[in-house]
C-alpha cells in the first residue's frame, strides 16, 4: 500500500511541472482546460464502459456535476495555469499544499467543524509558508512575480471550497469516478464556447510541441491518480490516503528541479518546511474526510 500511495503522490505531482510546460508556449487557460477536460471525459468514459457504470441524471446530480465542474476544474485551473506562466512550478507545488488550510478555514466558518488549537497552528504555519514565497526579494526569481502567489491560492480555495460542497451536498450513492465523468463533460460544455469567445482557443490540430504533449500527460495523470486514490481509499481508508498529499507537495518540488532545472532559495526551502509542518497539523484525524478533486 505504502508503494501504491508514493506512485500515486508522484503521478499527482507530475502534473505541476507538466502545467509549466503546457503554458510555456502562451496558450491561454480556457483552451487549455476544455482540452484537459476532454480528453479526461474520453479516459473516464471508456472506464465507465468497461465498469459499467453510468450517471443517473436528474436536475439534483446535474446541479451537483456543475458545482464540481466548476470548483473542482475551471474556476482554479483558470488561476493556475495564469500564475504557472510566472511562478516556479515548485513554487507551485508549494502552494497547491494550502488546500487542507483552505478546506478548514471554510469548514469553520461554516460551522461544519470546530476549533482546534493544533489545527489553527497548522492554518497559520501554512500562512507563514505564503508570507516566506511572497516577502523576502529573494524568494523568488523575480520578485515582481510575488503577486501571482496570491493569484494561485485561488486554485487551493477553490477545492477547499469544492471539498465541503463535497462533504455536504454530495447525493447519496454516486460513484466518484461518475462524478468525475459527469463534472468533465459539463465542463466541456462550458469552456468550449468561452475559449472560441475570449480568443483563448488552443489548436491541437498542429504538429504537437513539448506543451501539447505535456497537456495530454497531464490530463492522463489526473485520471489515473483519481482513479488510484478512489482505490486506495477503499483498500487503506481515507486517512492513510490522505497522506498523498505529502508526497504530491515533495514530488512536485524535486521532479520540477528535475524536469525544468529550476532552482531555490533558502526562502523557498523553508516555506516547504512549514507547509508540510502545517499540513500535518491540519490534517482531519477521524474516519471521514472528503475525497479531494484532482481534475485540475
Amino acid at each position: 500500500m505504502v508503494a501504491v500511495l508514493i506512485a500515486l503522490g508522484m503521478t499527482w505531482g507530475l502534473t505541476i511541472p507538466l502545467t509549466k510546460i503546457a503554458v510555456s508556449t502562451g496558450h491561454k487557460p480556457l483552451g487549455l482546460i476544455f482540452w484537459q477536460m476532454l480528453i479526461a471525459t474520453i479516459a473516464l468514459s471508456a472506464i465507465s464502459l468497461v465498469r459499467h457504470v453510468w450517471p443517473v441524471l436528474d436536475r439534483r446530480i446535474l446541479i451537483y456535476f456543475l458545482a464540481i465542474g466548476l470548483l473542482g476544474t475551471i474556476l482554479p485551473n483558470s488561476f493556475s495555469y495564469l500564475a504557472a506562466a510566472h511562478l516556479p512550478a515548485g513554487v507551485m507545488g508549494i502552494v497547491i499544499a494550502s488546500v487542507p488550510m483552505f478546506s478548514l478555514g471554510i469548514a469553520l466558518g461554516l460551522r461544519i467543524e470546530r476549533p482546534s488549537p493544533q489545527r489553527g497552528l497548522g492554518v497559520l504555519l501554512g500562512a507563514g509558508a505564503v508570507i516566506l514565497l511572497i516577502g523576502p526579494e529573494t524568494s523568488l526569481p523575480d520578485p515582481d512575480e510575488a503577486v501571482f502567489v496570491l493569484v494561485a491560492l485561488v486554485a487551493p480555495f477553490c477545492y477547499g471550497a469544492e471539498g465541503n460542497y463535497i462533504a455536504a451536498r454530495a447525493p447519496e450513492g454516486v460513484d466518484p469516478v461518475v462524478t468525475l465523468l459527469g463534472a468533465s463533460a459539463i465542463g466541456c460544455l462550458l469552456t468550449w464556447p468561452l475559449a472560441m469567445s475570449t480568443g483563448s482557443w488552443v489548436n491541437l490540430f498542429t504538429p504537437w510541441g513539448n506543451a501539447e504533449w505535456a497537456l495530454l500527460l497531464s490530463a492522463l495523470c489526473h485520471v489515473v491518480a483519481y482513479t488510484s486514490y478512489i482505490w486506495l481509499v477503499g483498500k487503506a481508508g481515507p486517512v492513510f490516503a490522505s497522506q498523498t498529499a505529502y508526497v504530491v507537495t515533495v514530488s512536485a518540488i524535486f521532479l520540477s528541479s528535475l524536469i525544468l532545472s529550476e532552482t531555490y532559495s533558502g526562502w523557498v526551502w523553508s516555506a516547504l518546511v512549514l507547509m508540510i509542518a502545517g499540513l500535518a497539523l491540519v490534517q482531519p484525524r477521524g474516519p471521514r474526510q472528503p475525497v479531494p478533486d484532482v481534475i485540475g
